[in-house]
């Protein structure tokens, strides 16, 4: 079986570190290639990874590089100074020449056909528009792109962004003209605009609730940081149709610990809702959904769920396990 045949979400390719270089303050590039020289597996737009930069230590990036380049595969990290330990060990400690481990590519923030884009980053949520910009200048679509960060200097791309598609790109560093004005870009419903926006959970929020009028499915958001979770948490059971088993989930536990604790294989990364590895196809049962990765119509389909936060809204789940 080749790496094409293989499921996505199950890939694990062993890659060097080709470059690394600071692309903006506290952004760093990262430029992957297969030692063996195979090619990546495809992607699209939208696209990350995980990254296995140590045992223990898996982190999910947006491909920011040219998906046609089978080749190489670029992320950009950020240095998050009160983060979990990940961009602190791209920053401080991997090195040109080190060898990582690359899980993916996966694609949950998919740039879907339409006639104009409205595309809003913010800081380091840039990185997933920069690919879905050339997409969508290549289908010769109507866009423009809407760019906040802290400063100029902590911006990434800003020179090949503004080299390649000139006044289309509006920069908005907050020290200059202060908060991106929301209001103006998303006063005017229309229904051939598809807006993507990737960024700090405020903008995020922010924007979400300045598109409830505009209409359904007309927002795309990504997010790699969890939501709080307040809902309800009571046992139930999850049946394992593959497995034949049939296990308890009490509430102090996820799905994916206690199908874990079982002795059930199951592939995760961020345990948060955030990435997606863990998908699960759901058989039977309602799930009650708490990631940040499902749109509200996969949502309502109910055939899958993220096993690693999402929990039931009845006595059982039937699962594809």
């Amino acid at each position: 079986m080749t790496v094409q045949d293989l499921p996505r979400a199950e890939v694990g390719l062993d890659v060097v570190v080709e470059r690394k270089e600071l692309i903006a303050e506290d952004v760093a590039r990262l430029t992957l290639r297969r030692p063996d020289g195979e090619p990546f597996p495809s992607w699209e737009p939208g696209a990350h990874v995980d990254l296995v930069l140590a045992p223990g230590l898996v982190r999910q990036y947006s491909l920011c590089g040219d998906p046609s380049d089978r080749t190489a595969l670029q992320v950009a990290v950020l240095r998050e100074r009160d983060g979990r330990g990940g961009s602190r060990h791209v920053h401080e400690r991997l090195a040109e020449g080190d060898d990582l481990v690359v899980r993916g590519p996966r694609n949950h923030f998919p740039l879907v056909e339409a006639e104009r884009y409205l595309f809003i980053a913010g800081g380091i949520g840039i990185t997933p528009i920069v690919p879905m910009l050339a997409a969508a200048e290549a289908a010769g679509a109507d866009w423009r792109l809407v760019y906040g960060g802290r400063t100029r200097a902590a911006m990434a791309f800003l020179p090949e962004l503004e080299g390649a598609y000139g006044g289309r790109v509006s920069v908005r560093p907050q020290d200059e003209t202060g908060l991106l004005d929301l209001d103006a870009l998303l006063a005017a419903p229309d229904d051939r605009t598809k807006i993507y926006c990737c960024g700090p959970e405020p903008l995020l929020a922010a924007v979400e609730e300045r598109c409830r009028a505009w209409p359904r499915g007309a927002l795309h958001v990504e997010r790699f940081t969890p939501v709080e979770d307040a809902g309800p948490r009571a046992s139930f059971e999850v049946e394992l149709a593959r497995s034949g088993r049939t296990l308890t989930v009490p509430p102090d536990k996820s799905i994916l610990r206690v199908v874990e604790e079982a002795g059930i294989s199951v592939l995760s990364s961020c345990r948060e809702g955030t990435c997606g590895t863990c998908e699960t196809e759901v058989l039977g049962g309602e799930p009650d959904h708490r990631d940040t990765v499902l749109t509200d119509d996969e949502r309502a389909s109910n055939e899958i769920m993220m096993i690693c936060v999402s929990r039931s809204l009845g006595p059982r789940l039937i699962l594809d396990l």
